[in-house]
């Protein structure tokens, strides 16, 4: 009889990654990034392209353009956070950074909106930055304000 040596993982934080585009890093590597932040509820990360991104962003933002990450909370931590490929590798080449550590920037930044932290306010900004810079540290990637 053969036994498994993956961990379960506990029903309440569970991670769907969906891709309706190609390139971006393989979906444990999304999952563990989104893990990574303690995450206690069920969470659905989304990669598209652009005109996906433009739409959304539109909608629920009034900007017209595409943008890196987006999230929809639903509620105690729980929501989609929506990934634009083609502006996060863009962001990766131009900042000089691999994509799987912007990527894993971005999932993070994107889940810990569903949880409730934002950057509207400097003191908000800060403490945000604060916990993505440990959560990232955990996940062996460096500062990404350096």
């Amino acid at each position: 009889m053969r036994t498994s040596t993956r961990k379960k993982t506990p029903p309440g934080n569970s991670v769907t990654v969906q891709r309706a585009v190609a390139g971006a890093p393989p979906a444990a590597w999304l999952r563990r990034s989104a893990l990574a932040t303690g995450l206690r509820s069920p969470v659905t990360l989304r990669v598209v392209g652009s005109l996906e991104s433009r739409y959304l962003n539109g909608k629920y933002r009034k900007k017209a353009r595409p943008t890196n990450v987006l999230s929809f909370p639903y509620g105690a931590g729980s929501g989609d956070v929506v990934l634009c490929h083609p502006v996060i590798r863009q962001e990766a080449e131009q900042q000089g950074k691999p994509l799987r550590a912007h990527y894993a920037h971005l999932v993070v930044h994107g889940v810990l909106h569903l949880r409730g932290y934002d950057h509207v306010t400097k003191a908000q900004a800060e403490r945000m930055e604060r916990r993505e810079i440990a959560v990232l540290r955990r996940l062996g990637i460096g500062d990404p304000y350096r």
